[in-house]
């Protein structure tokens, strides 16, 4: 038979989630996705190949799309959300994340006022009181999409809206080095205007202990030195960057004193002695970095 005429509507937003074997989060993202308003939105979940199985989770949504992408890293799964839809404004959000109830009503409501919006990242533990080291040093520092956006210039993917005529002429993420500093780099290089929107949240949890927050910042450390290109100069300017860890930690042992978002001596002191620890392991990385060692 010939062609009917009817088309499929195209959505306005495409939510994009890339996902690596992390079901419960994902499931908890997803749980509180669906209590937004996702009129006229698709929501799609790119896994990354996971060894453990979604069909579980897919039976749970049935009006969620699920879409497997072998090529590994956040990037390409992002990329592969992208090529899935043909809506005109692009959401993204990770698995781990935990959207606001309004965080769709919101992200319609802003998606005008610039080509590029990042929100309000809000750290939470998922361990009872009291804090570890790790968690407390995250509530003070992590995701500080504000700081990221308005003082460096980028966002995190992790709470981002652009549009697609805006992402088909900046290209795709690119993996191996952190794609969402590198794309926004090149957005706003091109022109695109990036703001801060403090009404678009999201919640995303604290690493727990030391081992995670050092993976954490180990891959952000190869990610920043990838981003340097590895001249003799940049070598020699990230060595120098590495020698100044140690003032960092005055500059910012103040905020850890006297930060609301901390309980007590002991957040405080565990916050301290993590902040001291981690910014003396980060010289250490990038000294080895700046003479070709591996961290």
């Amino acid at each position: 038979m010939g062609d009917s005429g009817i088309q499929e509507a195209i959505p306005e937003i495409a939510i994009i989630i890339p996902h690596y074997n992390d079901v419960v989060r994902l499931e908890r993202c997803l749980f509180a996705l669906i209590e937004n308003d996702l009129s006229d939105c698709e929501v799609l979940v790119v896994d990354n190949g996971s060894p453990q199985p979604l069909t579980e989770t897919q039976a749970k949504f049935p009006s969620i799309r699920f879409v497997i992408e072998t090529e590994k890293g956040a990037a390409a799964a992002r990329n592969r959300g992208v090529q899935e839809t043909r809506a005109p404004r692009l959401m993204f959000i990770d698995a781990d994340c935990l959207p606001a109830s309004n965080w769709v009503t919101v992200g319609r409501k802003v998606s005008d006022r610039a080509d590029l919006i990042g929100g309000r990242v809000e750290v939470f533990d998922e361990t009872p009181p009291p804090r570890s080291g790790a968690e407390a040093f995250e509530a003070v520092f992590a995701f500080d999409f504000r700081h990221y956006i308005e003082v460096q210039g980028f966002s995190g993917t992790g709470n981002l809206i652009t549009r697609r005529d805006v992402f088909e002429d900046v290209g795709p993420f690119r993996g191996g080095v952190s794609e969402d500093r590198d794309w926004s780099f090149r957005a706003t290089a091109k022109g695109y205007r990036l703001i801060y929107e403090d009404a678009l949240r999201v919640g995303h949890p604290s690493r727990q202990d030391w081992p995670a927050l050092r993976g954490k910042w180990r891959r952000i450390m190869q990610e920043m030195f990838g981003q340097t290109g590895g001249s003799l100069n940049a070598r020699i300017k990230w060595a120098f960057k590495g020698l100044a860890m140690p003032l960092s930690i005055l500059v910012h042992l103040p905020k850890v004193l006297t930060s609301p978002k901390l309980s007590g001596s002991g957040d405080r002191l565990r916050a301290a002695g993590t902040l001291v620890r981690l910014r003396l392991l980060r010289m250490i990385w990038m000294l080895r970095q700046a003479i070709g060692l591996e961290i």
